[in-house]
């Protein structure tokens, strides 16, 4: 077509991976099919291998110190920054969780409404997490004894399969936001808001490395992230429509003692989330100090 006919060819976006910070193809060059509720083609998204769920993890891994060391506060502002960003590609957001979940315009606008508010309720926990998981302890005795929340270290999120959006901030929102870092698997089925997501954490000042985005296989990426030896703990909702696979990754997990969060049953996302998923990866430290010294 020539410009003068008022036409423009279209041009297709090409999904990768979020790793570091960067935008690297999987290493093994495949991609997969991902189709709307109704069958029809969207888009080729990468298929992950367990080598770039390892290089995912040697990413967070070097961007654990860099954000845990962060203030709270700064945390925060990172985090709200990420809210604006969403803000500001809401209808991008929308048209794809309508396609990703076969919604109408209206209940994905709302949906994407939903994980901005979610967002920034999670950044808004940042300075307040050492109040509600810490404290001062009575003692008998002349010390200070101080209870402290502390990140876990690497998390390994498995986001959940129904839920492209809402769910997937549901999940990656409280393991940040404490200071740990993550490595996500999408939704099998719908990775492409997931997959948009990352190109909004790279604009909203999020060091890279703090969080990372693999799309595939969920069965075949969650099994190494399971085992890693250098992942901290793992968040299964991915995996709760699979009984036997969660529990296969739950034992793979035992091998370096991780945290494990399994959900029972299936989640309501528009619910009001509380502060459990926020606390499912802190750690407490205990610090004991003489009174008058």
């Amino acid at each position: 077509m020539s410009e003068k006919s008022g036409a423009r060819l279209s041009v297709f976006k090409t999904y990768k991976l979020f790793v570091g910070g960067k935008f690297p193809r999987s290493e093994s060059g495949r991609v997969y099919q991902v189709t709307d509720s109704q069958g029809g083609w969207l888009a080729n998204a990468p298929l992950s291998s367990r080598k770039d769920a390892r290089d995912a993890v040697v990413a967070a891994r070097k961007a654990f110190p860099g954000w845990s060391g962060a203030t709270a506060y700064n945390r925060g502002q990172v985090l709200y920054r990420v809210a604006e960003m969403l803000t500001g590609r809401r209808e991008q957001f929308a048209d794809e969780v309508a396609a990703a979940e076969g919604l109408d315009r209206e209940a994905a606008l709302a949906a994407v409404d939903a994980a901005i508010g979610r967002w920034v309720w999670y950044a808004g926990w940042s300075d307040k997490i050492a109040q509600v998981a810490g404290g001062a302890n009575p003692v008998a005795g002349p010390f200070f004894n101080l209870s402290v929340p502390e990140p876990t270290g690497v998390v390994a999120v498995l986001a959940p399969q129904d839920s492209s959006l809402l769910g997937l901030v549901s999940v990656l929102a409280p393991v940040v936001v404490s200071g740990n870092t993550a490595v996500v698997i999408t939704s099998e089925r719908a990775p492409l808001p997931a997959l948009s997501l990352a190109e909004v954490l790279a604009t909203s000042d999020v060091p890279g490395g703090v969080v990372n985005i693999l799309s595939g296989r969920t069965a075949e990426l969650g099994a190494p992230l399971a085992a890693h030896q250098d992942v901290n703990a793992i968040d299964l909702t991915g995996a709760a429509g699979d009984a036997a696979l969660a529990t296969e990754l739950e034992t793979a997990a035992a091998g370096n003692l991780k945290r494990v969060r399994r959900p029972a049953t299936a989640e309501d996302w528009s619910a009001d989330p509380g502060t459990g998923r926020l606390l499912s990866f802190v750690e407490t430290k205990t610090v004991w100090h003489p009174i008058g010294i």
